[in-house]
């Protein structure tokens, strides 16, 4: 599904087009550079990040171009100068990128993804990188978190209506990442494949002159097995109505207010006393990751997740950064790599160096240590890298349906020790440790 922009050229902070300038003229843009994508640290209490949006910046770099009516723009704006915009006129990514296979956890300092290239073609995809990453992997941790409470309880993406409508589309392909078996967004199901689901909202009872009526309409439309919303009015008499317009075979009822806990349990007992053993109860209402697992031993058969959802549940970024860790001594094709690194303080130093990532595991198979260093991986470690090719010479070699990503992240969090499902605020379920780093590091 094309959104309604020709390009992602723009998708970027004008100092991307100003360094680029400035270090065509200084004769440092073709130096080769390695930047990396890491977060310090997670959001508040969080135990584990997962790594989704890799995808979407596969496709976004691909689509990284100038055309006429962008250089336009940034000519009439005087962003850069002339020499500039003939250098972007041409631009095409022909580097490589390797990351953390979508789906998979990463923990502070983890390199989830790494750019190298000249400056020039690297220094530009910063921006359009953190934001796809940043709130993909943000939704995408919330969703996990969400559907290790629900169990093999099923969870209905429903947030469409509290976001932007494009990053409604992102949030629901990163919520099927986390472990969301649906969506109630079109556009989702239409560009991603996401099952859809839906049937109906009070506004439907509303428009009939009873309750019983729009049941009616409803059932006689959409069959017996659909979804009947019972919490307009008074939910003991909807349900009731409900069972006697669809019978005992009415798929499900859906409840959106009030003690969600004790309705469930008293709406179960009377579909079981009207017959309707197998009609099953959906809940939705300003549901998240605590309200679902309160409800674990509520008769309850799904979840319906919107605002919670598509803004992370209370973090609605990661705060992963794009540092050049490496550059050329020159723009010389044999030109050797040094290390770089910021130092200032405050919290916001960076490690130098080109990196590999590794999960160490103990006996029983279970993580223990996200190893992160430079140089030569431990031969102990060599099975164990994390990151993968995804674009080799400007060339995207990664692509994959996003069911075997979201099998992925399913595995890599079973792998991880058992406390990292855990709800409560506590530190990283696995520490982060460094081997080889550059001398002064």
């Amino acid at each position: 599904m094309p959104v309604n922009v020709p390009s992602t050229a723009l998708f970027t902070d004008q100092y991307e087009l100003t360094m680029l300038q400035a270090a065509l003229k200084a004769g440092t843009a073709e130096r080769h550079s390695v930047f990396e994508v890491f977060t310090r640290r997670l959001p508040h209490g969080r135990r584990y990040g997962v790594v989704a949006g890799t995808g979407r910046v596969l496709d976004a770099v691909e689509n990284f171009r100038f055309d006429e009516g962008l250089l336009r723009f940034l000519r009439e704006k005087a962003v850069v100068d002339e020499e500039t915009l003939d250098w972007l006129a041409g631009y095409r990514f022909s580097g490589d990128v390797w990351g953390y296979p979508e789906g998979e956890v990463y923990f502070p300092g983890s390199p989830v993804m790494r750019v190298e290239g000249s400056f020039a073609e690297c220094v530009l995809l910063e921006t359009v990188i953190l934001s796809i990453l940043n709130h993909d992997s943000a939704i995408a941790a919330a969703a996990s978190r969400m559907s290790s409470a629900a169990g093999d309880r099923p969870l209905i993406e429903m947030g469409a209506r509290r976001t932007h409508e494009l990053a409604a589309v992102a949030a629901s392909r990163a919520a099927y990442i986390g472990g969301f078996s649906s969506t109630s967004d079109l556009a989702a199901g239409f560009r991603y494949n996401i099952p859809t689901v839906g049937t109906s909202a009070h506004a439907f009872t509303l428009l009939h002159d009873t309750e019983r009526d729009a049941f009616r309409a409803q059932v006689d439309s959409l069959g017996a097995g659909t979804t009947l919303l019972v919490d307009t009015y008074d939910v003991t008499e909807a349900v009731r109505a409900a069972v006697e317009v669809a019978g005992p075979g009415l798929g499900a009822v859906r409840i959106d207010s009030g003690d969600l806990l004790l309705v469930a349990h008293r709406v179960r007992q009377q579909l079981d006393e009207l017959g309707a053993r197998d009609t099953k109860i959906v809940v939705t209402s300003d549901l998240d990751e605590y309200a679902i697992a309160s409800l674990a031993a509520a008769p309850v058969d799904a979840y319906g997740v919107g605002t919670q959802l598509v803004t992370g549940s209370g973090h609605p970024t990661c705060s992963m950064v794009y540092k050049l860790v490496a550059r050329a001594e020159s723009a010389g094709p044999e030109a050797p790599l040094v290390p770089v690194a910021k130092k200032s303080t405050g919290g916001k130093t960076s490690i130098g160096g080109r990196k590999w990532a590794a999960r160490r595991r103990d006996a029983d198979g279970v993580a223990e240590a996200e190893v992160i260093g430079t140089g030569e991986v431990p031969p102990e470690l060599a099975d164990r890298q994390l990151t993968v090719p995804l674009v080799r010479g400007g060339e995207v070699v990664a692509r994959e349906p996003l069911d075997v990503v979201r099998d992925r992240h399913a595995a890599a969090r079973a792998g991880l020790p058992l406390s990292a499902t855990q709800l409560s605020r506590g530190e990283p379920v696995l520490p982060t440790e460094y081997v080889h780093l550059p001398s002064g590091s």
